[in-house]
């Protein structure tokens, strides 16, 4: 018998086979959550943007949610590694270290997780540091996810160079929200991001999934 496929707003078997063999460290019930908002927001007919790729394990939701709707998943990544993840630090991978050159590159494993997941035509990897590509980049956006470094001046950068290009309905959705003080180097500045997103009167919250926070964009000020 063959097995009904997955609800539009649902990542298939093989999918969600991909992410959980992807290096990274989204929990399944988060990013089932990244997929639903993903799906939604596709139907706006416009690109879906990940700030923060590292080996690509949330960036094989958003692709075929992309690819469900017909439209493009981007995602921006200089790919030498955010500050937990360089040598000495709790969430440093040897195996992410260039050999020759002896620094972070995670965009040869990034590389083989599309292919392994079959998504490379789906999405676009702009390679660069996130201010940078913000500051050239002039269309909306369907869907911008944040989950790039932990500091408040690069979440805060994040937030200051895409939030802008969420479109009207789209959704800004943010990874490791940690209220709780004592995660200060894990999420709070995630945390105060998505405070000032609310406070700007641009965004509504639509859903809590532990760390995942969705908003949609219902106002213009930024």
């Amino acid at each position: 018998m063959t097995a009904a496929p997955a609800p539009a707003s649902s990542p298939s078997p093989d999918v969600l086979a991909a992410f959980e063999a992807a290096k990274g460290f989204m929990p399944g019930h988060e990013g089932r959550a990244l997929y639903a908002a993903a799906a939604e927001a596709g139907a706006l007919g416009l690109p879906l943007l990940e700030v923060g790729t590292y080996c690509g394990r949330s960036t094989v939701l958003l692709a075929d949610a992309a690819r469900r709707a017909g439209v493009t998943a981007l995602t921006v990544d200089h790919h030498r590694g955010s500050e937990e993840q360089q040598p000495g630090w709790e969430y440093h991978d040897p195996q992410t270290v260039d050999p020759e050159l002896g620094v972070m590159d995670t965009l040869p494993a990034f590389r083989r997780t599309l292919h392994r997941a079959g998504l490379e035509e789906h999405v676009v990897a702009l390679v660069g540091r996130s201010p940078q590509v913000a500051a050239v980049w002039n269309s909306p956006l369907g869907l911008v996810f944040v989950d790039g470094g932990h500091t408040d001046e690069h979440a805060n950068a994040d937030y200051e160079g895409w939030a802008p290009h969420v479109a009207e309905g789209g959704l800004l959705v943010i990874h490791d929200v940690f209220p709780d003080p004592a995660d200060e180097f894990t999420g709070q500045a995630p945390y105060r991001v998505y405070l000032r997103a609310l406070a700007s009167g641009a965004f509504t919250e639509v859903s809590a999934t532990d760390s995942l926070r969705v908003l949609r964009r219902t106002g213009t000020g930024i």
